[in-house]
């Protein structure tokens, strides 16, 4: 039997407004290593998600849309915390035909850890100087009202 899903509504959090972008390094598409402030001067939006996790892998499409509506603006990055890394990330993201997005890694889940989150996806959005302005803890529909409304107040639109 298939059940009606209602549409995804993570929780919004601005209690770590503010707050420094941590300095946990992670994997670039090409293995290179990397930290948030390699993305700072723009404002960036981070999504840790697992490929094993369906609400993660039901908001990718929406995320990649938002890269690409707002690229002039914002970066989006989204990063894998799949402890097999690169070996399970590389073949599940060759079957999906993103416009924007790139696959990070960072298997160790420091970066869930640096962001005192334990629930995937969890979504945070930095100003340009690397300052949280706010995270969405659970799947969000980013084509939707609300995230539009998050947007235009991150982004000063």
């Amino acid at each position: 039997a298939v059940t009606e899903v209602a549409e995804p509504t993570g929780t919004l959090d601005i209690s770590h407004r503010g707050e420094p972008m941590p300095s946990t390094p992670f994997e670039g598409p090409k293995g290179e290593p990397l930290t948030l402030a390699s993305f700072k001067g723009k404002p960036l939006l981070v999504n840790l998600w697992a490929t094993w996790c369906g609400p993660c892998v039901a908001e990718m499409p929406t995320l990649d849309a938002l890269a690409d509506r707002q690229k002039e603006k914002l970066q989006v990055i989204v990063i894998s915390q799949d402890l097999k890394g690169k070996e399970i990330v590389d073949p599940w993201w060759a079957k999906r035909d993103f416009k924007l997005l790139k696959p990070y890694v960072e298997k160790e889940t420091q970066l869930l850890a640096a962001f005192k989150s334990d629930v995937l996806p969890t979504t945070v959005m930095f100003d340009a100087q690397g300052k949280e302005i706010w995270r969405v803890v659970g799947a969000m529909d980013w084509d939707g009202p609300r995230a539009n409304t998050l947007m235009a107040e991150a982004l000063g639109q």
